[in-house]
């Protein structure tokens, strides 16, 4: 379905007619979801895949109650967009985070981000209620995602064409040689990457898309300090993060390869004009695995 400007105008004077007359634009990128800036403190996010809708509803529900105790700016919902005869899916409206993505302005003030990432994940990382969704790709053991899905294998042999294969090999498998955690599960963001960040000044200046929100082990988000900050300031960032032991740094690095791959491969599959493909991915995701192995491990 054709998603424009009159669709979305007509979306809202249909569902929220107070917010009809604001300026809409479109806003360049997304994965799951199209995004149309409404008016300056506002953004529409309009779903374009099967699953973008239930991603939405997510967000709906956990992301009100998390933001006030998050240190950086994030896509708080403020209404919600019901299915109709003009579009069949849920949609929303959102706070507007002011920034430019991280897969286009990456972070120069090494630092200053490394100090906002950590506080950022040491709000997040409480303690989740029974009721938080689970999410079978973040947060579980790395070596039972291994076990049932062939991306990681696939994604190793990326790498390697890209790193040393042995250095590639033994970090995996130490990564998968560390324990388990043991403990409750905690709140994850899920989807850390360069483009779900916003920076400005140089620094993070915000987190978005929250659709992976889900409990489990913090190794999945903690990887975020190889693919978002620049070159030597993991170990700063797992300092100020503080409360980490090193089979937890273990399993982000693990993590980090795994993310790295799929950065590389949406960059390629945008090299060569493929759908879906994101060009400027390619290069974060070969810096990330540049991080990965080249830096010594920060605990």
């Amino acid at each position: 379905m054709e998603i424009d400007e009159s669709l979305v105008r007509d979306l809202l004077r249909d569902q929220h007619p107070d917010l009809a007359e604001l300026p809409v634009r479109e806003v360049p990128g997304g994965w799951d979801n199209r995004m149309w800036r409404l008016g300056e403190e506002l953004a529409v996010r309009m779903p374009r895949t099967e699953r973008a809708p239930e991603l939405l509803r997510k967000e709906y529900r956990w992301l009100p109650a998390m933001a006030p105790l998050l240190p950086l700016p994030v896509p708080v919902p403020v209404r919600a967009g019901e299915p109709s005869a003009r579009f069949p899916r849920t949609w929303a409206v959102v706070r507007w985070v002011r920034g430019e993505p991280g897969d286009v302005t990456p972070v120069t003030r090494g630092d200053h981000a490394a100090d906002a990432l950590a506080g950022f994940l040491r709000a997040l990382h409480r303690e989740a209620p029974p009721e938080a969704p689970a999410n079978p790709d973040r947060g579980v053991p790395l070596g039972e995602f291994a076990a049932r899905t062939a991306g990681a294998e696939e994604g190793l042999a990326l790498l390697a064409e890209h790193a040393d294969p042995v250095a590639v090999r033994r970090t995996w498998e130490d990564a998968l040689a560390a324990p388990v955690r043991q403990g409750p599960p905690l709140w994850l963001h899920g989807d850390l990457h360069p483009a779900n960040v916003v920076v400005a000044d140089g620094t993070l200046a915000g987190v978005v898309d929250f659709g992976e929100v889900c409990a489990g082990d913090p190794a999945t988000d903690l990887s975020a300090a190889w693919l978002l900050l620049p070159e030597g300031a993991a170990a700063r960032f797992f300092r100020t993060y503080a409360r980490v032991d090193p089979a937890t740094v273990r399993r982000a690095r693990g993590w980090a390869l795994l993310r790295a791959a799929g950065l590389i491969a949406i960059g390629r599959a945008g090299d060569r004009g493929l759908p879906g493909g994101k060009p400027a991915w390619g290069p974060a995701g070969r810096a990330a695995l540049a991080r990965v192995l080249g830096e010594p491990i920060p605990c």
